[in-house]
């Protein structure tokens, strides 16, 4: 666990960078993170100072450059290693999100059929999630198991999907490519 606090904001965009960074490991560039959170550019500059005051943020100087996450901010945003984590596969209105990694499934109320929901953390932005769109989660490697669902609501500070689930099923095969 971290000890480090930070303030939502500054939470949101440095879950952004790593999202951003994820995607092809090069440096990343203040101005693709403000478009991602929807804060001016000036606001990332400012904040990025004091992300790398904590050392959870590196400067890259260059044409090329922007920013990268430290080791430190995948722990600060507890984000676990996942090169060797398995993958689950997420669909967006019918849709491969191949950027996209389920992290983790919460089933919130089970006990309540008419009211069953699942808080999903993807490791991946959810800014392209809007409420009413249909999700589906997995199969998931051991169990099988497949949510499908309609998203009800998102947290983009910490990259959950929240659904009210429509079917659950498991076991559920691979689907064929």
């Amino acid at each position: 666990m971290s000890s480090i606090e930070l303030t939502p904001s500054q939470q949101n965009i440095l879950q952004e960078l790593v999202n951003l960074y994820q995607d092809d490991e090069t440096a990343v560039k203040g101005e693709a993170i403000a478009d991602q959170v929807d804060r001016n550019p000036g606001t990332i500059r400012n904040q990025m100072q004091s992300l790398k005051a904590l050392q959870l943020v590196e400067g890259v100087p260059g044409p090329k450059g922007g920013y990268k996450p430290t080791a430190k901010a995948y722990d600060a945003l507890q984000i676990q290693d996942l090169d060797h984590a398995a993958d689950v596969p997420l669909f967006h209105d019918g849709e491969l999100v191949e950027e996209a990694n389920v992290e983790e499934i919460d089933l919130t109320s089970v006990h309540h059929p008419e009211a069953c929901r699942a808080e999903v953390k993807l490791r991946g932005s959810v800014g392209n999630f809007h409420e009413g769109d249909k999700v589906t989660v997995g199969p998931t490697p051991l169990s099988k198991l497949q949510i499908i669902g309609t998203l009800e609501g998102k947290d983009d500070t910490n990259n959950v999907l929240i659904l009210t689930i429509d079917d659950m099923q498991a076991p559920v095969e691979e689907p064929a490519h």
